[in-house]
């Protein structure tokens, strides 16, 4: 994810050095403009920016009067204000008005890289809050790096829109859930979503990496280093250097080994084994557990200072029992995935919402997977379904009795489902949409298709 930042000040020579200044540090996408009323003209206008550096004395319009402009038409801009006068009234009434910091001119690259810094992890923690408050469904920047997570769920979306923004840092991020609701994928749309995307990605299972070897495949060796080192290798470290490393089952890394990884999050170095001078790694690091690690804090089998460390950004994931409405979608795009052109039965789509799923997201595409294989070619049954589910009869609902789903059509299942969710919310619709994920209007609309008043 590119942040979009404009400068704004009348020296064109301070323009091209401040560009060139953030562009060789990792942000290039900066606009400049030498004319404050056409920076005006492009917030009035609904322009984008994470960032504005605003130089305070400039003809025609002063600092403080586009600041005011932009906090009115695009308060979530961070304002940075430049200037080449250390006033500290002016500054105080600065702040006042909205702006983030000021900066005296000459300004190092150091403090304006900081200053830069500081204001893009202040925008995503209030667009964080912002997410947590809403209750709207939230707009994603870059919905193609989220495409593979199929999702009507409110709370969902929600965490998905919160990832898209810890995508922009390169903090760490833990992420937890039950097994088989899709952590790796989540870590992935992540990278995707990230500056990192076009760097590798590299899945590494902790519990599988053996603890002798751990050095040797984590950091690397040279040749020779120990019996069987014929030759030099670089470890996940090097292979994944400007990319993302995903730590899977993070709790299972053995305790003795946690330091050496404590190490290389906390000073990006770290030292194959043979060499005697560290190397430097530039790699975002994505963790993910189904264990309870605050538990496994206090019981002491693993370190307080890796666990604050790893979880610099939390993202937790539902499990398919706390998203049932995503159950007919998910079936969809898994029948469209093995069995196309097949039909599931009413039946057996009641039998499937009606089932906890403990092993979550992944056992409901073995179990359609498997019954797309015992239908041959034919509609899917609850005969079709494990023996274990052909047990569970659901409460009997409302269904016409010939009714099925295709694999591309869910009109039936959709109204079923809107309409005992309109009846489980007391037949209100403001409720009722907040809990589907619909605007007002639309379920309105729906509503009047089915001849509900």
């Amino acid at each position: 994810m590119s942040h979009r930042i404009i400068v704004v000040d009348d020296d064109r020579d301070y323009l091209e050095l401040v560009k060139s200044r953030l562009g060789a540090t990792g942000f290039p996408s900066v606009d400049t403009l030498d004319d404050p009323l056409a920076a005006a003209a492009a917030f009035e206008s609904h322009g984008a920016f994470d960032v504005a550096l605003i130089d305070l004395s400039m003809p025609e319009m002063d600092g403080q009067v586009l600041l005011d402009l932009i906090k009115k038409y695009s308060p979530a801009t961070e304002c940075i204000m430049v200037t080449a006068v250390n006033d500290d009234r002016t500054a105080v009434q600065c702040l006042r008005q909205g702006a983030y910091d000021y900066l005296v001119k000459p300004v190092s690259e150091d403090d304006l890289l900081f200053a830069v810094k500081r204001a893009l992890e202040r925008k995503r923690l209030l667009d964080i809050l912002h997410i947590e408050k809403s209750r709207r469904p939230p707009v994603f920047s870059q919905p193609e790096a989220f495409r593979e997570i199929l999702t009507r769920c409110p709370s969902l979306l929600r965490i998905l829109k919160e990832a898209e923004l810890h995508a922009a840092s390169d903090v760490p991020i833990l992420i937890t859930g039950e097994s088989g609701t899709g952590k790796e994928l989540l870590a992935r749309a992540i990278h995707r979503a990230s500056s990192r995307a076009a760097g590798p990605f590299l899945p590494l299972n902790m519990a599988a990496l053996a603890a002798d070897l751990f050095e040797a495949e984590f950091f690397g060796h040279t040749r020779g280093a120990f019996t069987g080192a014929e030759k030099e290798r670089r470890g996940h470290l090097k292979h994944c250097d400007h990319g993302t490393l995903f730590l899977d089952e993070i709790g299972n890394l053995p305790f003795s080994l946690q330091g050496k990884l404590l190490r290389v999050l906390q000073d990006g170095e770290f030292t194959p084994v043979g060499c005697s001078a560290p190397q430097k790694a530039d790699v975002r690091f994505v963790a993910a557990t189904n264990e309870d690690l605050d538990q496994m804090v206090e019981s002491g089998r693993f370190r307080r200072d890796l666990y604050y460390r790893i979880r610099g950004s939390w993202l937790h994931l539902p499990s398919l029992q706390e998203r049932k409405e995503d159950i007919p979608l998910l079936v969809e795009h898994f029948l469209r995935e093995f069995g196309e052109g097949l039909r599931l039965e009413y039946g057996a789509l009641e039998t499937l919402t009606g089932y906890e799923f403990p092993g979550n997201v992944r056992e409901l595409k073995s179990i359609i997977q498997a019954a797309v294989n015992l239908a041959q070619g034919q509609r899917i049954t609850i005969d079709c379904l494990p023996e274990h589910l052909r047990r569970r009869k659901s409460a009997a609902v409302r269904k016409p009795p010939s009714a099925e789903i295709g694999s591309l059509l869910l009109a039936d299942v959709e109204k079923q489902h809107i309409l005992e969710t309109y009846e489980r919310m007391g037949r209100n619709k403001v409720r009722t949409a907040r809990a589907l994920g619909l605007g007002l209007n639309t379920l309105r609309r729906k509503l009047k298709a089915y001849h509900v008043s």
